[in-house]
């Protein structure tokens, strides 16, 4: 597995961001539709606890989530496996949130690991930097978003 990883110092109280981030149905009051995120569909409970349920459809096929750790407000992980369009095999995604509070900010990580599929091999990189550009533009709106609320 390849992990992509994005940080931000969020000038916000861990409890506060870890809301924002288990609000699935909320995600919208901060982060805005890409090409390939287009949103959080079929939400088994929000907010999310372990267990919760999920589904992402995006450009390059289906991510079907389950949060798979839930240690509030410090750490959540989202196993999110991708069925690929065009039968191409499942990518393996694991998302995973780490908050550690440091006085008034909160350090926040956000941590994704990729399992590619022999069938996707040639196109690897584009995988991974699809899911760089948008972990840093989450992050980056997450970090926007939460400064403001305190």
């Amino acid at each position: 597995m390849r992990d992509v990883v994005a940080e931000a110092d969020i000038d916000c109280p861990a409890d506060a961001i870890f809301d924002l981030i288990t609000d699935l149905r909320g995600q919208d009051r901060w982060l805005t539709t890409s090409s390939p995120y287009r949103g959080t569909i079929d939400i088994s409970q929000n907010p999310a606890v372990l267990g919760t349920t999920y589904r992402e459809p995006g450009p390059l096929g289906v991510r079907h989530g389950t949060v798979i750790e839930y240690e509030r407000p410090t750490k959540i992980t989202f196993h999110q496996p991708m069925t690929m369009r065009f039968h191409s095999g499942v990518v393996d995604v694991i998302l995973r949130y780490t908050l550690v509070p440091r006085g008034d900010v909160t350090h926040v990580e956000r941590r994704v690991a990729l399992g590619i599929p022999w069938q996707v091999i040639p196109i690897r990189s584009t995988i991974e930097r699809a899911f760089s550009t948008e972990s840093a533009r989450t992050l980056l709106a997450l970090k926007a978003y939460a400064d403001k609320l305190e």
